[in-house]
């Protein structure tokens, strides 16, 4: 299940797996996120290409889950979007698309119950404006059941019910254990602080998958100009990212996370090293109307005159 063999050149097979390789025994489980990362880490699946929903609306998840994308990365940041709005759309995501694409939530701030909620309702979390080692272990603790993983999060009696929904991937562990080691946690560096102390967090706190560049957001805090996200050539710019790059390949553990979009070179420019990527989304297939009002205005337009031309005509 979730997986085919192709054959490429050297007459060896490789396996192309779908998510639904990586779903848990049950979809109001997590998926299997942090065992993808590490098989796109060891070269057997391709980077993760999933759907950026910035529109919180439990039908345009359902929409979009059949549609095939490795994952589906639901904004709860920047919506008015409520826990129960958050959870019918990660459950529409696991299974609408039949467990073949993995939810993901970005929470508002770093509330220790948001985390809980994203985690009960059964996808992996990222957590936005990481700037030190102390908020990094906050977050992290958060996400995790149990001392041995320095865990504070609050096991939910009755999100998973007892014989239904809470079967277990390796018989040897707990519940719980288990589904430590099932979500993925991403953080989001947004500042030029977030930069600087990059390695300090990944080198202290243990147990962060990804890492995710808010370019946008450091641009702001640098009092650059913003440029839509898509980054420039500022000397000060061009260290920051540089310093996340080399910072990031010193913990070959962590994986980076982000958007990669643009014309064919520009897209493999920004998608190369990212595990997981976002190609599309539904905020920007809806800013695409602009420019087909526009064009239609024009056509429109034109039509318009060759009427008033031929009225014109037909007066004389």
């Amino acid at each position: 299940m979730g997986s085919i063999e192709l054959p490429i050149q050297n007459g060896t097979h490789h396996e192309i797996r779908d998510m639904s390789y990586y779903r848990a025994p049950s979809l109001f489980q997590p998926h299997r996120c942090r065992q993808a990362i590490r098989d796109w880490r060891a070269g057997l699946i391709p980077a993760m290409n999933g759907c950026f929903l910035g529109i919180t609306s439990p039908a345009v998840a359902l929409f979009v889950a059949p549609m095939g994308f490795d994952h589906v990365l639901v904004d709860w940041a920047h919506s008015n979007c409520n826990t129960e709005t958050m959870t019918q759309m990660v459950h529409n995501i696991a299974f609408a698309s039949e467990g073949k694409s993995i939810p993901w939530v970005r929470i508002p701030g770093h509330e220790h119950h948001n985390i809980g909620y994203v985690l009960d309702a059964g996808a992996s979390v990222m957590i936005p404006q990481i700037d030190t080692v102390e908020q990094a272990r906050q977050v992290v603790s958060s996400a995790k059941f149990g001392m041995k993983a320095n865990g504070s999060r609050s096991a939910p009696p009755f999100r998973l019910l007892p014989g239904v929904t809470d079967g277990v991937i390796d018989s040897s562990k707990t519940i719980h254990q288990n589904l430590n080691e099932q979500a993925a946690v991403c953080i989001q560096i947004e500042t030029l602080e977030g930069i600087r102390n990059l390695d300090a967090i990944l080198t202290e706190v243990k147990d962060i998958d990804a890492v995710w560049l808010g370019t946008l957001d450091v641009r702001v805090s640098m009092d650059l100009p913003h440029n839509g996200g898509r980054g420039g050539n500022e000397p000060e710019w061009l260290e920051a990212v540089d310093l996340f790059s080399s910072t990031l390949a010193k913990h070959p553990e962590v994986v980076w996370m982000g958007f990669a979009m643009g014309d064919d070179e520009t897209f493999k420019a920004v998608a190369k090293d990212k595990a997981i990527v976002v190609t599309s989304g539904d905020v920007f297939g809806l800013m695409s109307l602009v420019g087909d009002l526009a064009r239609s205005k024009q056509l429109l337009a034109s039509l318009s005159n060759k009427k008033s031309d031929v009225e014109t005509n037909g007066k004389a």
